[in-house]
């Protein structure tokens, strides 16, 4: 069954701008005396209990895993979602919203060191392009460039780097089970992985008292519900019916989002240098992206008359994540 593509653009662009809200709820939850571990908790527990529960009714073929695999869900979940998580709410909790993005974004030049380290992929001229943009724009992001009054301590940007390169290891982690299971299921398994190292961890029953309070359940559910699972849900059908290139593209969405959420609901001013920093950031998303091996192979393919067709990528679940 095909998709309009413009419904299959808009599913893509409204579960981005979903994940970028995420920081309106998780500073919520910290007004009402949550820990950043606490909140990475909440939201991880209950978007499995959710999964698991939409599962078990509509594909309990998902459900099945090879008990061997297990350790790659249990890593996924508590270092790819759990640390990178709590890295990223720590940078929300000491400095701003919009800062805190600004490092995630950096999770592609972690993958690329990675990846040339650890599997001998190559360091293309145009990846070393995207990557010096990435350094130049979060500098400019996070203000350490014009070089002058630099208001980021020393902890928030090992932090910021921290959720960076925690991001990056979703996709390298994956690689070995992304080939036998659906999103779903790799989502499902990481996320209860992570929930079964955090809930012991977390010391959530400290707070018992703060659950009594309504607003508190509704930015759990905020986080849980609109910000992980509909934005995931939304996003992965969309990315069925597109280039998985175009979607990711689509997905910095996120960036303006939380740039908003940022500047409109916490007053948190932006300087024309850090505006500068966000616009290196997506040129860079967009180098990183499309490939100049693939699109001197389509000119070759359109300069000898065969079909044209824009090469698309094979999605798994090695789309930047934000949990």
């Amino acid at each position: 069954m095909r998709m309009n593509h413009v419904i299959a653009y808009s599913m893509v662009i409204l579960g981005a701008a979903f994940w970028g809200l995420t920081g309106l709820f998780v500073q919520n939850l910290y007004a009402a005396g949550f820990t950043p571990w606490q909140v990475v908790t909440l939201r991880l527990t209950f978007s499995s209990l959710i999964l698991l529960v939409m599962l078990a009714i509509l594909a309990r073929s998902y459900l099945k895993i090879r008990l061997k695999d297990l350790p790659y869900f249990i890593a996924l979940g508590v270092f790819s979602i759990a640390f990178f998580n709590w890295f990223y709410f720590q940078v929300m909790d000491l400095a701003t919203l919009a800062v805190a993005v600004v490092f995630v974004y950096s999770s592609p030049v972690f993958a690329a060191i990675i990846a040339r380290v650890l599997f001998q992929e190559a360091l293309t001229k145009q990846k070393l392009v995207a990557i010096s943009l990435t350094i130049l724009g979060s500098a400019f992001a996070i203000e350490f460039l014009p070089l002058g009054d630099f208001a980021l301590t020393l902890q928030t940007i090992l932090f910021g780097l921290l959720a960076g390169f925690f991001c990056s290891t979703y996709s390298l982690l994956g690689k070995n089970v992304s080939r036998w299971y659906h999103p779903f299921t790799i989502t499902f398994y990481a996320m209860a992985g992570g929930s079964a190292f955090l809930i012991p961890t977390s010391g959530i029953w400290q707070n018992a008292s703060a659950f009594a309070n309504g607003d508190v359940w509704l930015n759990i559910l905020g986080i849980v519900v609109i910000s992980t699972v509909v934005a995931y849900l939304l996003y992965t059908t969309g990315l069925a019916y597109i280039e998985s290139s175009k979607a990711t593209i689509l997905s910095s969405v996120e960036i303006i989002i939380a740039i908003s959420v940022s500047v409109i609901v916490f007053n948190e001013a932006l300087t024309g240098y850090q505006l500068l920093g966000f616009g290196l950031l997506f040129i860079s998303l967009f180098l990183t992206v499309f490939s100049l091996k693939k699109l001197k192979k389509y000119k070759f393919r359109k300069m000898r008359g065969q079909k044209e067709q824009w090469p698309t990528e094979t999605h798994h679940m090695t789309e930047k994540p934000s949990w």
